[in-house]
């Protein structure tokens, strides 16, 4: 199959808005109106745990599931297809690029970290691990989602330096290429660090 073709695909799985989707059907909320208007699982807790905290859990954990699977899922696809080393790595950007610009969503989306553990941890699971650790100590101490997660995306990129210095495409430009668009859908986020406004979790 033309790597295009996956490349759509991938498009395409990667802007179903799970998180829309779920707060919309099961619980009557649409949370594009909602919290920060995020589809992300983040916003889905936040929103839904005013009215119902142990469904808000619920939900959020399965749009979080969902989010990383839909990327991975088409890569994990790929892979058995036979699909070579640079075209997955493009599926994976594009899977990140679906969910932060959704086609279904007026090229609205979700902020993109999800979807990246997802694809990167087909690819590099070793530096997902990392990520996930550098994550936990900032959420445990700073209890600030957003710069957790750039945390986490940022160094886990730099980990795939000493845990995958050589990836078999010789490049690491897909990984800074997905950092650049978490970090861009951040843009209010990281506005709001700089100037003190941005929220703790509670």
């Amino acid at each position: 199959m033309s790597p295009i073709i996956w490349y759509i695909i991938a498009y395409l799985a990667g802007g179903i808005p799970f998180g829309y989707l779920i707060a919309k059907y099961f619980a009557g909320i649409n949370i594009k109106e909602h919290g920060s208007g995020n589809i992300g699982a983040t916003n889905v807790l936040r929103v839904l745990k005013e009215t119902d905290p142990k469904k808000a859990k619920k939900l959020a954990a399965i749009t979080l599931f969902l989010d990383a699977f839909k990327g991975a899922f088409v890569l994990i696809i790929a892979k058995i297809a036979g699909v070579c080393d640079a075209t997955l790595w493009a599926i994976a950007v594009m899977a990140v690029i679906g969910h932060c610009f959704s086609p279904y969503l007026k090229l609205e989306g979700g902020k993109g970290v999800a979807t990246t553990a997802g694809v990167l941890l087909v690819l590099v699971p070793k530096a997902v691990l990392f990520a996930l650790v550098v994550w936990f100590i900032m959420a445990k101490t700073v209890r600030i989602s957003s710069l957790s997660s750039l945390s986490a995306i940022i160094f886990g990129i730099l980990s795939t330096y000493f845990l995958y210095p050589d990836l078999s495409i010789h490049s690491h430009a897909p990984l800074w290429l997905i950092a650049f668009i978490v970090i861009y859908k951040h843009k209010e986020n990281i506005y709001r660090l700089v100037t003190g406004q941005e929220k703790r979790v509670i």
